[in-house]
């Protein structure tokens, strides 16, 4: 069966899908991953099809729109901000999704492409799955995860769902009316859409674990968690041997890095981290990523990027910005982490991440200090717990298997029973 994966956003919003495609690859299906131009390289690398998607994300976040976003200090005021910049990109991924969903026979489609998706599988009288990477559906048992806010009861978490999946909805309000009518399909307003899809119990798999982020109970039937999608890293991936030789020049060290994130002053954060680092006893690799970050010195190795299933099981401690990504990598490899959550659903994995037990807790960039970064990662590296209890983790993750659940459905699919097919 020809399978159409399609996503849009930044690495952490792409990686994961190499590993979910190269699955279905293995099962005998024919995959194309549909995505940014951008990430051509890492598609590659799995060895499955590859379909560009204009706009480079990188660069909308480095322009005008995405610099403002780091005016906004709360989760709703970003929110706001990134619906208004998204809105003017996502109609000019149209014609690319529609060419590549007429060369297929099932779409596969994340959050960030959803709506868009649903509206070319309908049109094409296709079948279609969701395959997202945070658990978005409304639910009373916590927030909103991309508000980046603490629970506020099961009414109003339930209700501050529904308002985000509204504000999500006007996202793609624009494209999809014009798609609706380019395709013949009756004029239908995205909320209504959306209402639609949770009639028809329109599958959604997550690409995350039960085990950090049970599945909520008042969630309808279609909803289901599969597991972690690894990336996909070539068996013969090897660290840059200046990394290599850095590693065994001495104790493990820890790694920083902000992954896809962007912030204000680079130079600021980067010499925060490298304070810490250095009041702790630590070594550190620093990763530049789209933030920038950079680290000079004997004890300090700025890297570009490296497969971190090949770098984090080498390290102490890893920091990060706690994206979905990058959150898994880390439990992943089994080591502590001190999450230094930016934006979005960033605080909502951090949040998991010390309720775990794999973490002396979030420390947001806005209140990033050389003190406080050095007590967590001493607390971090020195408490034998965190690395025994994201050790276990680790190992029970290892076990499950994340692709099985959306081959099956894949594999179920039938022209008498074909599921979220809209018609």
């Amino acid at each position: 069966m020809r399978v159409a994966v399609m996503t849009a956003g930044s690495r952490g919003d792409v990686a994961p899908y190499t590993g979910l495609g190269q699955g279905l690859a293995q099962a005998g299906h024919d995959v194309t991953l549909v995505t940014h131009a951008r990430f051509a390289p890492l598609v590659d690398a799995a060895r499955v099809h590859f379909h560009p998607l204009p706009v480079d994300p990188r660069a909308a976040l480095e322009s005008a729109a995405g610099r403002a976003l780091h005016r906004s200090t709360t989760g709703a005021g970003k929110l706001l901000r990134v619906v208004d910049m998204a809105r003017s990109l996502v109609g000019q991924m149209a014609d690319d999704l529609l060419e590549a969903a007429h060369a297929s026979d099932v779409l596969l489609l994340s959050s960030s492409l959803g709506p868009l998706g649903h509206t070319i599988a309908e049109g094409l009288g296709l079948p279609s799955m969701g395959v997202y990477l945070q658990p978005l559906a409304a639910t009373g048992e916590f927030a909103p995860p991309v508000t980046g806010t603490r629970s506020w009861g099961r009414t109003a978490n339930r209700l501050a769902g529904r308002a985000v999946n509204a504000a999500v909805d006007r996202v793609f309000a624009d494209a999809t009316r014009t798609l609706r009518a380019r395709l013949g399909l009756p004029r239908t307003g995205a909320r209504a859409a959306r209402r639609a899809r949770e009639r028809q119990d329109w599958p959604v798999f997550h690409g995350f674990s039960e085990l950090v982020v049970p599945r909520p109970r008042d969630w309808r039937p279609g909803l289901r968690i599969a597991g972690y999608w690894w990336p996909h890293d070539p068996p013969t991936a090897q660290l840059p041997p200046v990394l290599g030789d850095f590693l065994a020049s001495g104790p493990p060290p820890v790694f920083v890095g902000l992954g896809s994130a962007t912030v204000p002053d680079p130079d600021r954060v980067s010499a925060t981290v490298v304070r810490a680092l250095r009041a702790a006893g630590l070594r550190g690799v620093i990763q530049s990523g789209w933030s920038g970050l950079h680290a000079e010195g004997e004890d300090m190795l700025t890297v570009d990027e490296v497969p971190h299933s090949a770098l984090f099981p080498r390290m102490a401690a890893v920091v990060h910005h706690a994206g979905a990504g990058t959150t898994a990598a880390g439990l992943r490899a089994g080591v502590p982490a001190v999450p230094v959550p930016i934006q979005f659903d960033e605080a909502f994995w951090a949040a998991r991440l010390a309720s775990l037990g794999v973490s002396p807790g979030p420390l947001p960039l806005r209140r990033l200090t050389a003190t406080a970064l050095t007590t967590a990662l001493v607390r971090a590296t020195t408490d034998p717990a965190y690395g025994h209890r994201a050790r276990a983790l680790a190992a029970r993750l290892d076990a499950e298997d994340s692709v099985g659940p959306v081959l099956a459905a894949v594999n179920g699919l039938t022209d008498n029973g074909r599921p979220g097919h809209g018609r």
